[in-house]
């Protein structure tokens, strides 16, 4: 259970995917796990594809069939560390890495090092992403 200290000051959100509690509403997160949450629609989300905010999201689904080098690297680094800039105030984000998968499925592994603004808690988070043509 979240603390209530951590739930009034980094606020609370719906559970993503959406799902249901034990009494059938709508499940909702908080604190900490809220904003790892909204990471992953951040990126998860390409601009454009929210109607009354298209400007929403990050950019990296434009690299889908970039090769597999160092300048698609660069750039998925760049996109990643803007958008949660620009979309997750609650963060600060202190690095972005990217490496290819050793899987041949074309994905990139960016980590996401990040602090939490109020708590001063550091975090980070694995984030696979499908781009490029496989090896």
């Amino acid at each position: 259970m979240a603390n209530p200290r951590e739930k009034e000051f980094l606020g609370q959100g719906l559970a993503f995917p959406l799902q249901l509690n034990a009494r059938g509403g709508l499940a909702l997160v908080a604190g900490a796990r809220d904003i790892e949450q909204a990471i992953r629609i951040i990126l998860e989300t390409q601009p454009g594809e929210r109607v009354m905010r298209p400007e929403f999201g990050c950019r990296a689904k434009e690299l889908l069939f970039a090769p597999r080098n160092a300048a698609t690297e660069g750039r998925l680094v760049e996109y990643v560390t803007e958008a949660l800039r620009y979309w997750e105030p609650r963060i600060e984000v202190l690095n972005v890495a990217a490496r290819l998968s050793v899987d041949p499925d074309g994905a990139w592994l960016v980590e996401i090092s990040y602090r939490i603004k109020d708590t001063h808690d550091e975090r980070s988070l694995l984030y696979p992403v499908v781009i490029g043509e496989a090896a």
